[in-house]
């Protein structure tokens, strides 16, 4: 683990821009210098980004359906880019769904357990987030001891069930392909659809339950694409304090005005809005409702996100960036990172200042990425 002396770079620090060299030794931000010197001119040092949801994972531990047989494998790819991407902590957010496939129970486990056996031995801290489909009923009474033999400390739950048309008797969309990708017949995909849907008045009792018996293990736990006032209230009553992309600016502000977290995706910053009309990130960060900003399914979006809300002015670059690294680290009660302070994790962003991009990333201390010119100045 190398002790380092980065100096005349721009170094962010929650006032703003600074001068003054960095310094890490033992993998922690030190406040003296603490070994070799590394002239790190035209470039800005950022605090780690701190992901607090994605899923592009997929596309390294599955490129094919049926295709995944190394699952470590295509973690160590996930985390590649993970690094080339600035991040020093990531969540993986894996379903477990009644859609099946992908985000079926088996799938799951075989994803959870190799991110449980695999993530100690990468460099970037990755942790794992279960993403609940809420009318799965049959499975309430085994799911905290799935989570603990997991090592699943987080937990956001969702409703993608099509109610409307299911209570209306139409066929639901994308039925067929749901159902071939759960390899299941159209039938028996529509069929198991509708009985969850007639159990939906089991489910906030069973809701009630299930996060008590979580809270007590100490679990965190968010709701998703939250809608009004009312239901963001029947989630915290249930000690849900994570309001995950809220779909309606009545939800963001009932959550926020409660003390609860709200994440918004940073793919929605960077598009200008949500890809399927939902609320604007943008109208939640101008207002200061917004907490941290997520992955969701594009990696290189939390970085692109914050540099764009820096130069438009919306934020200043010290606010911009603690949307993409404080902020989650915040939400996740992660007091050793999210700035670049004596004492913090060594998690450290290194940006060519003329095109944005990551030169160097290091999570607590260690290299996790470096390309191009900056790695001369480490190794030339």
């Amino acid at each position: 683990m190398p002790n380092l002396d980065l100096v005349n770079a721009d170094v962010l620090h929650p006032e703003g821009l600074s001068r003054a060299p960095l310094s890490f030794a033992d993998g922690v931000i030190a406040d003296a210098p603490a070994g070799r010197p590394v002239d790190l001119t035209g470039f800005q040092i950022m605090p780690g980004i701190v992901d607090l949801h994605g899923d592009a994972f997929e596309r390294h531990l599955a490129p094919r359906r049926g295709a995944m047989k190394q699952l470590s494998e295509g973690l160590v790819a996930a985390e590649a880019e993970l690094a080339a991407n600035g991040m020093t902590t990531a969540v993986l957010a894996q379903f477990v769904s009644w859609e099946g496939g992908l985000r079926g129970l088996a799938f799951a486990d075989q994803v959870f357990s190799g991110i449980r056996d695999t993530a100690p031995e990468l460099v970037t801290d990755i942790r794992p987030q279960l993403r609940f489909e809420t009318h799965m009923l049959d499975l309430y009474d085994s799911l905290p001891q799935r989570m603990a033999e997991w090592g699943v400390g987080y937990v956001v739950f969702n409703d993608h069930l099509p109610h409307d048309r299911l209570a209306a008797g139409k066929t639901p969309k994308r039925l067929v392909g749901q159902a071939l990708k759960a390899g299941r017949s159209p039938e028996s995909h529509l069929a198991q659809m509708q009985e969850m849907h007639a159990r939906r008045d089991e489910v906030p009792a069973a809701l009630d339950g299930l996060c008590a018996e979580l809270a007590q293990r100490g679990v965190k736990m968010g709701s998703h694409d939250d809608q009004t006032a009312e239901g963001r209230a029947l989630w915290r009553a249930r000690g849900v304090t994570l309001a995950e992309f809220p779909e309606t600016q009545e939800a963001a502000e009932a959550a926020h005005g409660a003390g609860d977290a709200v994440i918004m995706g940073a793919p929605n910053v960077v598009r200008g809005g949500s890809h399927n009309g939902n609320l604007s990130a943008l109208d939640l960060i101008s207002m200061g409702l917004c907490h941290a900003l997520a992955s969701d399914y594009h990696y290189p979006s939390p970085r692109r996100a914050a540099l764009m809300l820096a130069q438009s002015g919306l934020l200043d670059l010290a606010g911009a960036w603690a949307l993409v690294s404080s902020g989650p680290a915040q939400v996740l009660g992660l007091s050793d990172r999210g700035t670049l302070a004596p004492g913090k994790r060594a998690d450290i962003v290194v940006l060519d200042k003329a095109t944005g991009r990551v030169a160097a990333t290091f999570a607590a201390g260690r290299v996790s990425f470096m390309s191009g010119a900056v790695a001369d100045r480490f190794f030339g």
